[in-house]
């Protein structure tokens, strides 16, 4: 048994196809796709003996190879710009499909050098930012903190290259379509604009200060039930909003995609995986982080889910964050979480701890294997467990982070007053960020 805090070793959420220096995978199975794990789980039921084995020897796993959970968070507690992440097979889009992609992103080009601060618009040349230290790294690119000298503000950008692939197209368009959309809801982290070359796209967002991932990791201490109830009723608010308002399913509710800032402000972030709703349902299943898949998403036999697959990734989420330790211990390899997802019953909170009832009977509802027996979001919103938490006002969200943030050495973005929009409520000079959803 590990001890509360510490977080085992665990495969990789994002991309465990590791590249080495002189451009060779370095393990073939971990670093397959997820598509083809699961048709490797799909012979290993119609023939147990010739079926590859779950369990490899820790000694036989290379060290990059290990499940890394947290995936594409650049606050997240990235360890650099070579951490593994899970292959995304997401379709190419052809045809007229295709057309309206590139519409999308002509009308995003568009928009280049156009940053909203503050209420007011600014045409903004590279040369107007101010670079002051990296934030983070990631698969895609990295985060740097930047002051905008025409405005003052410090926002946080997100530099990545273009590739010139049609599926890092798709990533890039989705994730500036979603948070361009998205500005009226203040629990998903703000984009500010963008700027796109040739060569590169640079995604202006809001200073968040850290993710939970990487907040659990240096303080080494789960986080109270009467924070993560307030963590529940933002991140259910923002994913209910994508829902309903652009019918988008986030695929990818995790730690490293929740952020906080010094005021106390829980904001979703991280949207280049999304995926359109059609008729409520989504039909590709190898995108996301094997970690916090729910099984109908790894289920060979299910060929579509619907937004109830992120309610399964908001319970392991819970469950985490709450005991301080990734439920699926012992697990090596993608591979092998997929399988006990699917296989073993579904987490708990541990019964020797002391959580209320109401929050207990969420995260059981949460984690329905059978995604028809779990509750959509506006049953969750209605659940006894959100209701309270979404009503005390007792609970200083702000107070708690800051003080855990200083004990365990984590760096406060400067005191400065919140910039027009959003949920703030203190008064100082501008400030914005983004973690994970700035480099993935």
């Amino acid at each position: 048994m590990l001890p509360t805090g510490k977080h085992p070793a665990a495969p990789s959420d994002c991309r465990n196809n590791e590249v080495g220096k002189n451009g060779s995978t370095t393990n073939t199975m971990s670093g397959s796709s997820i598509d083809n794990r699961i048709t490797m789980m799909e012979q290993m039921i119609k023939n147990p003996r010739s079926a590859p084995s779950l369990s490899l020897p820790i000694s036989a796993q290379p060290p990059t190879n290990r499940f890394n959970r947290t995936g594409s968070g650049g606050m997240g507690g990235g360890s650099g710009p070579n951490r593994p992440s899970l292959g995304l097979n997401l379709p190419i889009v052809t045809g007229n499909r295709r057309s309206e992609s590139e519409l999308k992103f002509q009308k995003i080009v568009d928009k280049s050098g156009l940053l909203k601060i503050n209420e007011k618009i600014y045409r903004t040349q590279l040369s107007d930012l101010e670079d002051l230290g990296e934030l983070g790294n990631g698969t895609s690119g990295h985060v740097v903190k930047m002051r905008h000298n025409p405005s003052g503000a410090i926002i946080a950008v997100k530099q990545m290259r273009r590739t010139g692939n049609d599926e890092e197209n798709k990533r890039i368009i989705m994730d500036l379509d979603v948070v361009l959309k998205s500005e009226n809801c203040k629990y998903i982290v703000k984009c500010l604009g963008c700027f796109i070359t040739d060569a590169d796209v640079w995604i202006c967002m809001e200073l968040m200060t850290t993710c939970f991932d990487k907040l659990q990791k240096k303080s080494k201490k789960p986080v109270p039930e009467e924070i993560l109830g307030k963590v529940t009723v933002a991140t259910v608010r923002a994913l209910a909003y994508l829902k309903d308002n652009h019918r988008v399913i986030h695929r990818d509710v995790k730690p490293s995609n929740i952020l906080i800032d010094d005021r106390g402000n829980i904001k979703l972030c991280d949207f280049g995986i999304s995926g359109r709703l059609v008729d409520s349902n989504a039909r590709t299943r190898s995108a996301g982080c094997a970690a916090y898949m729910a099984p109908e998403r790894i289920d060979p036999a299910k060929t579509v889910y619907d937004i109830r697959a992120d309610v399964w990734s908001l319970g392991i989420t819970l469950v985490e964050l709450a005991t301080g330790v990734f439920p699926y211990r012992g697990c090596v390899t993608d591979f092998e979480v997929l399988t006990q997802v699917l296989t073993s019953n579904p987490p708990r909170l541990p019964e020797d701890q002391p959580f209320s009832p109401e929050f207990r009977d969420f995260v059981q509802l949460c984690l329905q294997k059978d995604y028809e027996a779990r509750p959509k979001y506006p049953d969750l919103l209605r659940h006894a467990f959100l209701q309270r938490a979404e009503h005390d006002t007792t609970i200083n969200v702000g107070e708690w982070f800051r003080n855990v943030a200083v004990n365990c050495g984590i760096q406060l973005t400067s005191p400065q007053p919140p910039l027009t929009g959003t949920s703030a409520s203190v008064t100082s000079p501008p400030t914005w960020t983004a973690t994970s959803e700035q480099t993935r």
